[in-house]
């Protein structure tokens, strides 16, 4: 005689599967962070479309950062080698960009403190009656297109050159504000500076890249 057993799944049973039987292509960026969180060593091929997925940020962090560094690439990997060490320790899977961005700022200046580079000191204390009201530079994730505007492509031309011929302190306390999106607070804590340096820093790197940029803004 034979008898029919009945098995019934729950929803969230039925996802769990689904998540593990979905390859990593397939998965969103919040699972596919959980799935690199299983087991004692991340999932390989998960971590391979981990790091598809966001080289493009990193190179773009990095750029920004420093613009005339030809080894780059290098630091990118040790980027990449830091997020595969302890991405298990990462909580909360939906703030990974922003984990991550922290991890390259971090390794950055890690790397700039070793290159001990000597440049003319900057005088940042003399007060300076500039208004540190917030400026939207909307710098784009990724190449315009052939369709954009010549005038846009020439302002975004303009804009990178721009940050990148700011001098060092200005650059990277502007680009972990603007482009990173860091609280002056966390930018203090990286550079090492008081926290009304980083406001000046900033206020007069916006004050440069507005008079640079002024033909393109009055237009």
């Amino acid at each position: 005689m034979s008898e029919t057993i009945s098995i019934s799944w729950s929803a969230a049973e039925v996802t769990v599967l689904q998540e593990v039987l979905l390859p990593p292509d397939k998965l969103s960026n919040y699972d596919l962070i959980l799935r690199c969180q299983e087991g004692v060593q991340p999932d390989r091929a998960a971590f391979t479309e981990l790091l598809r997925r966001y080289q493009v940020h990193v190179d773009k962090v990095l750029y920004h950062l420093a613009p005339d560094w030809q080894d780059r690439s290098d630091l990118a990997q040790e980027i990449w080698i830091r997020v595969y060490r302890n991405i298990k320790r990462l909580q909360e899977p939906a703030k990974f960009r922003g984990w991550l961005s922290r991890i390259a700022t971090n390794l950055f200046y890690d790397e700039l403190r070793k290159r001990k580079r000597v440049k003319p000191p900057l005088s940042l204390d003399a007060p300076r009656c500039i208004d540190d009201g917030e400026v939207e530079w909307e710098i784009p994730a990724e190449l315009p297109g052939p369709d954009d505007d010549l005038s846009t492509r020439e302002f975004y031309d303009c804009l990178n050159e721009a940050i990148a011929d700011l001098p060092e302190v200005f650059r990277t306390t502007i680009v972990l504000r603007e482009i990173e999106g860091l609280a002056y607070e966390e930018i203090a804590e990286i550079t090492g500076v008081s926290l009304g340096t980083v406001k000046s820093r900033i206020a007069r790197a916006r004050q440069r890249l507005q008079s640079q940029l002024q033909p393109y803004l009055n237009s």
